[in-house]
């Protein structure tokens, strides 16, 4: 499982001009789903974006965790972050998961976020979105499960 993560003061999403998430100050983050994911990935996923030490202390250093201030997520389904780019001009997909599988983990995600007492914000999976951010620093990390060591 991959993400782009990043650090917002606030953040939309909307589908054919309607807002259907809306954050304010949290994280978006763009999840792609790939083929050998599975809960330990999302788990392993879930929990970085919820604990990063992402935002700023009282001294202005980055070291305080979305928990700690009671941050939002938004996260936007996006299967693009699995496109290979390594061989011509157009990217591959292959490594990406079929999307009912995908959005099934992408929901397990969602699903954990909320076992965790947040309320994720989120996208509709499979449509064309528009996104909105005021990236805030701007501070955008990657993470990716099968490279967690």
């Amino acid at each position: 499982m991959r993400a782009v993560v990043q650090r917002v003061r606030e953040a939309s999403v909307s589908v054919d001009g309607e807002t259907v998430g809306k954050i304010g100050q949290g994280l978006l983050v763009l999840l792609g789903v790939g083929k050998d994911d599975d809960d330990t990935d999302l788990r392993y996923v879930a929990d970085k974006v919820l604990d990063l030490r992402l935002f700023n202390d009282e001294q202005g250093k980055i070291n305080k965790s979305l928990r700690q201030i009671a941050g939002e997520v938004l996260v936007i389904s996006q299967f693009t972050l699995y496109g290979d780019c390594r061989k011509g001009r157009r990217p591959g997909f292959d490594a990406a998961e079929t999307p009912s599988r995908a959005e099934e983990l992408y929901r397990r995600w969602i699903d954990y976020v909320r076992e965790k007492g947040f309320s994720p914000q989120e996208g509709v999976f499979g449509a064309m979105m528009d996104v909105r951010l005021l990236n805030e620093g701007p501070v955008t990390v990657l993470l990716d499960s099968k490279k967690k060591f």
